[in-house]
């Protein structure tokens, strides 16, 4: 059998999913506009160029989530994910995604975004399996806090590992391991498969994957 990954935000959306959550909340009232646009574009371009913290990054996207009930904050993630996330969600992701659903039952998008932000999109492209950054929660609401590892940079093959050891699996229980990503922050895991796939990659992802002679793609319609 196959393990075929894919991350998210910029590789099957043609945008980020994290980067809209928060102007999402923005465009709601829920975060001030004058101080949090300027700050959301800043991690977004941390991100960008490999600088991100990602624990003070956490600190501020998982902070509106401790701020209300769970159930306000999924009425609003279905009018983001309906509004912001659909019109990003390209023909030609939604066809490779659906390729490797015929090819493999071991599908996942795996991603630093957070869980309950992407748990639904993942829903839409109609992958069951997700990793992403899990915001803990007590007593059915969000802390503001996260629980275990982030899904970023060395922490995807920690989070596919503990995904692997809860189903009694290893990397040798797969013929192939693939994965597709957009992101420099993505090398780890890209250069721990078999087939380190780049779409639409960053120039540092890029030169990379020229030198080392993986594939290049896009998804872009």
């Amino acid at each position: 059998m196959d393990l075929i990954l894919f991350d998210l935000d910029n590789t099957l959306l043609a945008g980020d999913s994290d980067y809209e959550w928060a102007q999402y909340l923005i465009e709601k009232g829920v975060r001030g506009r004058a101080e949090h646009e300027v700050k959301n574009l800043q991690f977004y371009q941390q991100y960008k160029s490999g600088t991100l913290d990602i624990h003070e990054f956490l600190d501020y996207q998982l902070k509106p989530l401790a701020s209300y009930p769970q159930s306000v904050l999924k009425q609003w993630r279905d009018d983001y994910v309906a509004t912001r996330i659909e019109p990003i969600m390209t023909a030609k992701a939604r066809e490779l995604v659906n390729s490797a659903l015929r090819q493999t039952d071991y599908v996942l998008i795996i991603t630093a975004t957070n869980r309950f932000v992407t748990e639904t999109i993942a829903t839409a492209f109609g992958v069951k399996y997700l990793i992403g950054t899990e915001p803990e929660e007590i007593n059915g609401e969000f802390t503001g806090k996260v629980a275990g590892t982030p899904s970023f940079r060395e922490g995807k093959i920690t989070r596919l590992e503990e995904w692997f050891d809860a189903r009694d699996l290893d990397w040798n229980s797969f013929a192939m391991t693939r994965f597709y990503s957009d992101s420099l922050n993505d090398l780890p895991l890209l250069n721990k498969v078999d087939q380190p796939i780049a779409v639409d990659p960053d120039d540092i992802l890029l030169s990379h994957a020229l030198a080392k002679r993986w594939p290049v793609i896009s998804l872009r319609d």
